[in-house]
């Protein structure tokens, strides 16, 4: 866990172009997101794209979708580093994923995972999110996904949990 202490989580930049998409080519055996894609999404505001960084260099990703009049944002994509993977950065990834959704007002967080990535379906089930259904044949290559949501605590509900309006 001593990594835990080095790691900045920070908007991506067109610099992180080059890492974003060496992750992805690392992480994803398909259904990639392409430099083009990844570009376009940073500073747009439909979208939370924030990287994970040690000494300088990009050790974890995600990406929030965001639609206009929605109370639901969508977690599109989440990335670690193999060499980071249980130091904690994806649990510090979703954690900020989640924040910056209840930030932007929305009231849930949903995505889809691999059925077989039991690492993912663990840290999100560690974070409370739960199974709402699943879809067949969902990537690229033919895997079923599963669907998952969490509510989000929102500043309205956590103000009327204080007796404040």
């Amino acid at each position: 866990m001593a990594g835990i202490r080095r790691v900045v989580i920070r908007d991506a930049k067109d610099k992180d172009l080059a890492g974003l998409q060496a992750l992805e080519a690392r992480s994803f055996a398909s259904d990639r997101m392409s430099r083009r894609s990844l570009r376009r999404l940073i500073g747009r505001d439909t979208a939370c794209l924030r990287v994970a960084t040690s000494a300088g260099r990009l050790v974890g990703y995600y990406l929030v979708l965001f639609r206009h009049n929605s109370l639901v944002a969508r977690l599109y994509s989440i990335a670690v580093d193999r060499r980071f993977r249980g130091d904690g950065v994806g649990h510090r990834l979703l954690a900020d994923a989640e924040r910056a959704a209840s930030r932007r007002g929305r009231r849930t967080l949903r995505l889809e995972v691999r059925t077989g990535n039991r690492a993912a379906i663990g840290l999100y089930e560690r974070h409370a999110f739960m199974r709402i259904g699943g879809y067949r044949g969902y990537y690229a290559d033919g895997a079923d996904a599963l669907r998952l949501e969490k509510p989000l605590a929102g500043r309205r509900r956590r103000n009327a949990a204080r007796g404040k309006d």
